[in-house]
């Protein structure tokens, strides 16, 4: 079932979405080479329970973190854990945030210390993915042209797409429908309606899209050739205004 929030609503998951927005913006001054990865978790725990908030993915089907860390080639869900972080690891941090009963889900990703080439272009293109797809999420568009769009823009680049792995409607709980895949036809799928909250949030792949689930945790996900992998996530609002970004604080187009 969809549920279409009022203004009020989308007003909260803002809220929730700028506390969210703040563990980020935070993550960005600390995350450097010799770190514990583990330290990412703490922050970000801290950070959400300082606010007034709580970790939402906590306890969600069993999960037992604050963060979902995902390092190199994994794809998504990866676990924090005691790791040192190196030149050129590509980290994703993915964490959702219940904020007085408004949840909000963002995923930002970050270069340790010195990076390449190829992973400057794959975080660019992936972080443009998500704006391309953000610019179709209109009243009366339909969810294809959301993943037609970044589907698109990504293989140009020469990249490709996840497909295992989809964006969803939030609110009042974490997953909701609908799926919105990040692929896709043009004008296909369910119309977006005024008052939807959704995320868009491709990952994208150096090499092949497909993945592989065979980590012994049973959650993490990881490119099936071995090749980097990237993820930008926003929550947002369908408004008769056009995409109202959620989780940004402001931030959009500058992580």
């Amino acid at each position: 079932m969809i549920t279409l929030k009022s203004a009020r609503e989308i007003d909260l998951m803002e809220e929730s979405g700028k506390i969210l927005a703040g563990v980020h913006i935070g993550l960005r001054d600390i995350i450097k080479p010799g770190m514990d990865m583990w330290e990412i978790e703490v922050f970000a725990r801290n950070y959400i329970e300082s606010h007034g908030a709580i970790a939402a993915q906590i306890g969600f089907e069993g999960y037992e973190y604050a963060t979902c860390v995902s390092i190199n080639d994994e794809i998504c869900h990866g676990f924090p854990r005691h790791q040192i972080l190196k030149d050129g690891d590509l980290i994703k941090v993915d964490m959702c945030v219940d904020y007085n009963g408004a949840i909000s889900d963002s995923c930002w990703a970050y270069v340790v210390g010195k990076s390449t080439p190829q992973i400057d272009k794959l975080m660019e293109v992936t972080k443009k993915a998500l704006y391309i797809g953000i610019e179709q999420a209109q009243v009366g568009n339909r969810i294809g042209d959301i993943g037609h769009a970044i589907q698109e823009y990504v293989e140009g680049e020469g990249f490709s797409v996840v497909r295992d792995f989809v964006g969803h409607g939030i609110g009042p709980t974490i997953h909701e429908a609908p799926m919105i895949p990040h692929y896709g036809e043009a004008g296909k799928g369910l119309r977006l309606k005024e008052g939807m909250v959704i995320t868009i949030e491709p990952m994208v792949n150096v090499g092949d899209w497909k993945a592989r689930m065979d980590n012994p945790n049973g959650w993490t996900a990881n490119t099936l050739d071995g090749s980097l992998s990237c993820q930008y996530e926003h929550s947002l609002a369908i408004t008769k205004e056009g995409p109202r970004i959620l989780t940004s604080q402001g931030e959009e187009g500058t992580y």
